[in-house]
């Protein structure tokens, strides 16, 4: 079948295509494939199915995926490419993960790292204490609270808890004073050695 000119006959599908579908060879005399990249395409996914199913993985289901937009591979969701950062070495400029996926992911390392909690543990701890502060039994509980001496972890509280025993230094006999306080029992300090005070009896 003589080629019109501009064009190039795919061996594997037979078809006159413009030279654009195929891509680049620098090992044949026109620069080009023999195949098509839509024939190379479908190869390349044949195989993939193949491999994927000999070592017993799922296999990913291939995705209409609009102009402008982007699947995820970690939630499954097709996002706009606003929904994305900015990834300078990647094919498509763009992260393999959503934000929300690499904000989650983020999340769930920072709890490792700081805490050595999985999500899982932390969301077990916040179960335990009825889905509310462990102080004031009414807000959100959502920051992880520890002792900045020993690392241990004490409970989950509110915003405003949290800030709250970090503002009192985390030390008991600043809360105990605090209440008393609270409770209308104003201390006067009594030093009774330098740099030592003791609350009245």
């Amino acid at each position: 079948m003589a080629e019109e000119p501009g064009t190039k006959e795919c061996r594997k599908c037979g078809r006159d295509l413009a030279l654009a579908a195929f891509a680049k060879d620098r090992n044949r005399r026109d620069g080009l494939q023999v195949h098509c990249r839509e024939c190379v395409a479908e190869y390349s996914a044949a195989h993939y199915r193949r491999r994927r199913e000999a070592i017993g993985k799922p296999v990913r289901e291939r995705v209409e995926v609009p102009a402008g937009h982007k699947l995820c591979r970690m939630c499954g969701d097709i996002k706009s490419h606003s929904e994305w950062h900015r990834n300078a070495t990647a094919s498509d400029g763009l992260s393999t993960r959503c934000k929300a996926c690499r904000a989650a992911e983020g999340r769930a390392n920072h709890l490792r790292r700081s805490y050595g909690l999985t999500e899982a543990e932390r969301d077990a701890m916040v179960v335990s204490q009825r889905e509310l502060c462990a102080i004031c039994l009414d807000g959100p509980p959502e920051h992880v609270d520890h002792c900045h001496k020993t690392g241990r972890v004490r409970g989950v509280l509110c915003f405003n808890c949290n800030s709250a025993i970090g503002k009192l230094r985390d030390d008991p006999d600043v809360g105990r004073r605090a209440v008393a306080y609270l409770e209308g029992n104003l201390w006067k300090p009594t030093l009774v050695a330098p740099g030592v005070y003791q609350l009245p009896s």
